[in-house]
């Protein structure tokens, strides 16, 4: 009896370590871009492609969507809004034009055609909260990412329209309040217009969050903070994201750090330090984040939340060599690169976008190995080559992330690549063999620029025959 009782008390604690895993992580992604009644958006749906690859990777079952009427927005939704009940995380990204009426927000579809403010609130457009209301009401964590503050396609026509009684059309979206276990983030401020980037490239927005939201050990609100900087650092400060948060507790999309303590109290800093009985294996995924990062902020980051941690002297050292920059030998190679090669950070969208083919990818692979950065050159980029691209990147003084950008990959292809060795340096060798053998001996026969293996076997043959007659004759 006291077996199946140990049994089953193993049994639901098992259960219960795998429930605590599992977390339900459900995403809607939409990106709306061409548009039939106003000026098209490239780059939406390139955003929201790169944005569902992102939520993948960290284990959410996303609903994605691009360029969609009302009719697809709404079923879109709906699916999204059966899926999200009771989520542990749902998480709202939408980029496009948007607009905001009369203090309310509205996405609008691609076949949207707006002359005034009745169309607006008769449903030519999605009312923003009654949407997040109710499709993300009953989740435990609510976070919303808005790529949608470009200027109002329409507000010429609604105001024109709407001459009998004042309305209120803002440039941009209105600023919104998030409910408990909500973060909302919009790419700039309430009633600013946000960039929408270079064509067939991410907003300054959606790049920022691909690069910050799932980074291992990152709480939400730090990547958050990281956003706003990356944005307001790539506009020149003509864009800074804007949010409202009302979180109840730490939020990681990551998962391999979550076994730090959420509720530490802030030291006289305000900034919460690692817990005291956390494991070795948090502050080691903490330190792979960042140990080839070249950013100075990372590191400390490191540095503040393991004052006395296991890798505070290669942190250290990390610092001193980005504070002194490239060695003279790291400058000669990299003379002449373009400048963005440096200041550029590389993504699986960045790499996605150069085109290599399997041909291409295992010419890279054995110029890394040809570098001195060994890799298998099978022309797919495994984890192993992800590990050798950080290397070279790091050791040329570019962001260190595993992927390449074309800024990286042209730098690449223009290094001189050890060459293999040619017939003269062959001869070479086989004469310093021949001039270093024994007196008496037989100098090495020349190698043959052609070779017959049936000749070879054929002669291998002979000569054992022959040796073995030479030897029987002097034993007798």
């Amino acid at each position: 009896m006291r077996y199946l009782t140990l049994l089953a008390s193993l049994m639901c604690m098992a259960l219960s370590v795998n429930a605590a895993k599992a977390d339900r992580r459900v995403a809607f992604v939409v990106g709306n871009g061409s548009y039939k009644n106003v000026a098209q958006l490239p780059n939406p749906p390139i955003d929201a492609k790169a944005m569902a690859s992102t939520l993948r990777n960290v284990g959410f079952e996303v609903i994605e969507g691009s360029n969609l009427s009302r009719d697809q927005m709404t079923e879109k939704l709906l699916d999204f809004g059966r899926k999200a009940q009771g989520s542990d995380i749902a998480l709202f990204y939408y980029a496009g034009h948007g607009i905001a009426v009369g203090g309310t927000n509205y996405l609008l579809p691609v076949d949207a055609d707006i002359k005034s403010e009745m169309d607006v609130k008769l449903g030519a457009a999605i009312n923003i909260d009654l949407t997040l209301d109710q499709t993300m009401g009953d989740a435990k964590v609510k976070l919303v990412f808005l790529d949608a503050c470009r200027d109002n396609p329409f507000a010429a026509k609604i105001k024109s329209n709407s001459a009998t009684r004042s309305v209120n059309v803002q440039s941009g979206l209105a600023e919104m309040k998030s409910g408990e276990g909500t973060l909302i983030a919009f790419a700039t401020g309430p009633g600013q217009t946000a960039l929408d980037g270079q064509e067939g490239n991410n907003s300054p927005f959606t790049r920022a969050l691909i690069d910050n939201i799932t980074k291992p050990g990152i709480e939400i609100q730090q990547a958050m903070t990281s956003v706003r900087a990356q944005v307001n650092e790539e506009t020149r400060k003509g864009q800074l994201p804007w949010g409202h948060t009302n979180l109840t507790g730490s939020v990681y999309l990551n998962q391999a750090p979550t076994t730090q303590v959420a509720n530490a109290a802030p030291t006289a800093s305000g900034i919460v330090p690692a817990a005291a009985g956390s494991s070795d294996g948090v502050e080691l995924e903490y330190w792979r984040s960042v140990k080839e990062s070249n950013k100075p902020e990372e590191l400390n980051a490191y540095l503040t939340a393991y004052p006395s941690g296991q890798f505070k002297a290669l942190a250290l050292a990390r610092l001193a060599a980005i504070k002194s920059g490239p060695s003279t030998a790291t400058r000669t190679l990299n003379a002449g690169v373009d400048p963005a090669t440096f200041t550029d950070e590389a993504t699986q969208v960045t790499e996605d976008q150069i085109g290599l083919d399997k041909t291409q990818r295992r010419d890279v692979q054995r110029r890394l190995t040809g570098l001195g950065f060994d890799t298998k050159q099978t022309g797919v980029f495994s984890d192993d080559t992800r590990v050798v691209i950080k290397r070279w990147q790091a050791a040329r003084g570019y962001p260190s992330s595993g992927y390449l950008n074309k800024f990286q990959h042209k730098a690449l292809i223009s290094e001189v690549v050890a060459a293999p060795a040619t017939a003269s340096d062959t001869s070479q060798k086989a004469a310093r063999r021949s001039a270093s053998a024994p007196q008496g001996s037989a100098p090495a026969p020349a190698p043959q620029h052609r070779s017959n293996p049936g000749d070879a076997a054929g002669a291998a043959f002979v000569g054992g025959v022959v040796g073995g007659m030479m030897g029987g004759m002097f034993r007798r």
